[in-house]
């Protein structure tokens, strides 16, 4: 039976504040055999391609009551990527094929209950870094939150923040596929250049160079924004609430800005959800994989057909997986950001 080191990214501590890179830790386990016992229901599966997400933050703090297990000291990191089974117990798999879903920063795992946490890949005719980011988790989490909470209109305003990020740049081009106008921000020139040129969104501004965001929402969207995609929190939040139309609705995807906060933003602004009539509902995308099949019936033929775009910051091997993560919040990645442990 062949057996192999397991290099590994392991949590070294709980973290409090904003997370170093020393937080983490490379290791090398003990042997891992590559053949699973008899009777297992097991995946032993290779990690690829392995998605660095703003949510993981919350788990490298301890916490109760989250929507999410906190990662366990000592223990290899928990993420969502694209992996190649290796030896299968389950009936739904088999030594071959291509999978994307829950994984571990690792060079081999064993993931156990396959059939809710992985995902066969069946179109590879596109590329599989994708289901890390268009074609997974983020790809999703824009379609639900756009499509599914929001419900646009042709005509209507929509305003993304983090836009250029995994989940951003694709709101945005769906907006535009649905005939709205769209502007979003991003923390750079680099970024507000892709928005427009690249993406299609019709104005992009660089929030950092932003004295008053107020101002600024109010020379984009001088009737009002209708739909908001909200992937920031705090003051942008804030800034948005006095400037959304009657009747506009927020999707709250993520709140960047607090993550690494020990104590929260306040939010001033709030009085809007009532005198404005505003839906404002955040969601948690595990919580609509079902739809997974619709939403890949929609974006693949627009991916074929060159109708829609999509940047990859990629990072390259395992070791690189501590900076690439730390590096989401502060903004140093363009796109989305991933780690190629190994290629098919």
């Amino acid at each position: 039976m062949a057996q192999v080191k397991n290099k590994q990214i392991v949590l070294k501590n709980y973290v409090n504040g904003f997370p170093k890179e020393s937080d983490m830790l490379l290791v090398t386990s003990d042997t891992i055999n590559l053949k699973l016992p008899e009777g297992s229901n097991d995946v032993l599966v290779k990690n690829l391609y392995l998605s660095c997400d703003p949510y993981m933050r919350g788990r490298m703090s301890k916490s109760e009551g989250n929507y999410m297990d906190s990662y366990t000291p000592g223990s290899p990191i928990e993420g969502l990527g694209v992996a190649k089974v290796i030896d299968s117990g389950h009936s739904k798999f088999k030594k071959g094929d291509l999978v994307w879903g829950m994984t571990r920063w690792e060079e081999y795992t064993i993931i156990k209950a396959p059939d809710q946490s992985i995902f066969k890949i069946e179109d590879t005719d596109v590329p599989l870094s994708y289901f890390t980011g268009i074609l997974g988790m983020p790809g999703l989490t824009a379609y639900v939150g756009f499509y599914e909470i929001c419900a646009p209109k042709k005509g209507e305003y929509v305003f993304v923040s983090a836009a250029s990020g995994a989940v951003g740049q694709l709101v945005g081009q769906f907006a535009k596929l649905s005939g709205c106008y769209v502007a979003g921000s991003a923390g750079s020139k680099e970024k507000v250049d892709l928005l427009k040129n690249k993406f299609g969104y019709d104005e992009a501004f660089n929030y950092k160079e932003e004295q008053d965001l107020d101002a600024a929402l109010k020379r984009y969207f001088p009737n009002g924004i209708d739909i908001y995609f909200e992937n920031v929190g705090g003051k942008m939040l804030d800034a948005v609430l006095s400037n959304m139309s009657f009747n506009g609705r927020i999707s709250a995807c993520g709140m960047i800005s607090q993550y690494n906060l020990e104590q929260g933003e306040g939010v001033r602004n709030l009085t809007h959800i009532v005198t404005k009539s505003l839906r404002m509902q955040g969601f948690i995308v595990t919580n609509y994989f079902h739809m997974t099949p619709k939403y890949l019936e929609m974006v693949v033929p627009l991916i074929k057909q060159g109708k829609i775009s999509y940047i990859e910051d990629v990072a390259e091997g395992l070791e690189s997986a501590p900076a690439a993560l730390i590096g989401l919040f502060s903004g140093r990645n363009v796109g989305k950001q991933l780690v190629v442990v190994a290629r098919v």
